[in-house]
């Protein structure tokens, strides 16, 4: 494999902090009682759809939806930079894709207002996250976002790649069904935010990994 594409929150960065804050910011803004970081954790990866679904019981389909997940980005907005860290392992994976010269990004569904500067925020020595991937393809890149594969395939074009040659990493289902459309390789990051009621072995992916340095068994 010549290119390895990951997702970022749950994969590359602990970001469940700061959705969480925001999460209870507005919780408390509307009269309700914060949730427990614990019960929060497991839905960071579905993004403001699945926090206000935990958050207020509602969804797109409802007439609120649209007014309170603008809301919810605000706040966001205001504290997404305060603790995003890599999680454990991921420096040392990052490090030694490099020296075996396997090129990596990032391909998110989160705004591109939000990625550019968390990524840049997450220190890696004497640089940024941002500044070492090889490309970063946000949620709002194109008309489709995962599920679909099309932020995946301008990856592929970003980084000068084939689909074939790519392997995707991600926390939940959409990452698989995203890469297996594109035509890539699918790794589930089971260390990642995955609820109880996930069932990851029944995704369909090619390899689950427990931690982030097990992919370098999987590449080689």
């Amino acid at each position: 494999m010549s290119v390895v594409l990951f997702d970022l929150d749950g994969t590359l960065v602990d970001t469940a902090h700061d959705l969480s804050l925001a999460l209870n910011m507005q919780l408390a803004r509307h009269g309700k009682l914060p949730l427990k970081y614990d019960d929060i954790w497991p839905v960071a990866s579905h993004g403001s759809r699945g926090l206000l679904a935990l958050g207020f019981g509602i969804t797109p389909q409802d007439e609120s939806f649209e007014a309170m997940r603008v809301e919810y980005l605000d706040l966001y907005e205001s504290v997404f930079t305060n603790n995003p860290i890599l999680l454990p392992e991921i420096a040392e994976l990052l490090d030694a894709l490099d020296a075996r010269g396997i090129q990596w990004g990032i391909v998110t569904n989160k705004p591109r207002r939000f990625s550019v500067d968390l990524t840049k925020a997450v220190s890696m020595g004497n640089t940024s996250l941002h500044e070492r991937s090889a490309c970063l393809l946000c949620g709002d890149d194109a008309a489709h976002p995962k599920p679909a594969p099309d932020t995946l395939l301008m990856a592929c074009k970003a980084v000068n790649a084939a689909p074939d040659e790519c392997i995707y990493v991600g926390d939940a289902e959409r990452d698989v069904q995203a890469a297996k459309a594109a035509g890539m390789h699918t790794v589930v990051a089971l260390f990642g935010y995955i609820a109880e009621t996930d069932k990851p072995a029944e995704w369909g992916a090619d390899v689950l990994i427990q931690s982030p340095l097990a992919l370098l068994n999987y590449l080689s």
